[in-house]
């Protein structure tokens, strides 16, 4: 855990979420620089205010860039992250060395409960990213979900259940469609 880290529950009730508006006030104003500024060094700088991590100078990031804590986004090495990006990390995000992630790609480690009584609490589940996996364009890849070591998420697919390690997956929702030699 970093310095100024809040544990985060399952759920995360109103009050947790006030607990941690001052970084999300932060960050937003950091995210507003970071997708208005062209230099790599600069951008590389921004995103680790956001994580509150160091970010590797292999690390390529395209603008516009969006996320809704940035404190819970784990970042390898070699990480290519396109342009229109939606990484919403309040349940944790970890993206492994290697990472490709495609134009309009969202990671949403976030949902609601089913139980209207419960709904306007926010329900979290990290999603892993493996090593020199690819989110393809347009790809959504939901709370809960890993996906594996040298996997390919295909355009457009809705990833709702982990993806084995060197395997193509495509559709709505997502299905195996090929294994990778």
């Amino acid at each position: 855990m970093r310095e100024g880290d809040i544990i985060k529950p399952k759920y995360l009730d109103q009050a947790y979420l006030q607990a941690i508006q001052p970084i999300v006030d932060a960050n937003q104003q950091r995210i507003q620089q970071l997708n208005t500024t062209h230099q790599p060094s600069k951008m590389r700088q921004l995103l680790a205010a956001i994580t509150g991590q160091s970010i590797d100078d292999s690390v390529e990031v395209r603008v516009p860039l969006w996320t809704d804590y940035g404190r819970n986004l784990k970042i390898g090495n070699r990480v290519f992250i396109n342009d229109n990006v939606q990484i919403t990390d309040l349940g944790g995000i970890e993206l492994a060395d290697d990472v490709l992630i495609g134009p309009g790609a969202m990671l949403l480690s976030v949902n609601h409960p089913l139980d209207p009584a419960k709904r306007h609490a926010v329900e979290v589940q990290p999603i892993h990213i493996g090593r020199n996996a690819w989110i393809g364009a347009g790809a959504k890849v939901l709370a809960g979900v890993t996906v594996g070591e040298n996997a390919v998420v295909g355009a457009g697919a809705v990833v709702t259940k982990s993806v084995p390690a060197n395997t193509v997956v495509a559709g709505v929702p997502a299905k195996v469609i090929k294994t990778i030699d």
